[in-house]
């Protein structure tokens, strides 16, 4: 997963002004006590910051995968 990948579901699970809030000041116990923001900057790959974040916020199995965009 790309950091824009991580970005888009962010913004689709919580909205673009939540996602910022979510991402700079929730610690995740599952990158190490870290902000989503820190464990980025710190290299951990944004796909497990993702799943921590969803593992927090109790995102469902079924939504972690962001939404089905339609080919053009």
């Amino acid at each position: 997963m790309r950091i824009s990948d991580f970005w888009r579901l962010m913004d689709d699970e919580f909205g673009s002004g939540y996602s910022r809030v979510l991402s700079s000041s929730l610690v995740l116990a599952g990158v190490g006590g870290h902000t989503a923001d820190q464990a980025l900057r710190a290299g951990v790959p944004p796909r497990q910051v993702w799943l921590a974040l969803c593992d927090v916020q109790e995102v469902p199995p079924e939504r972690r995968l962001g939404r089905d965009v339609k080919p053009h």
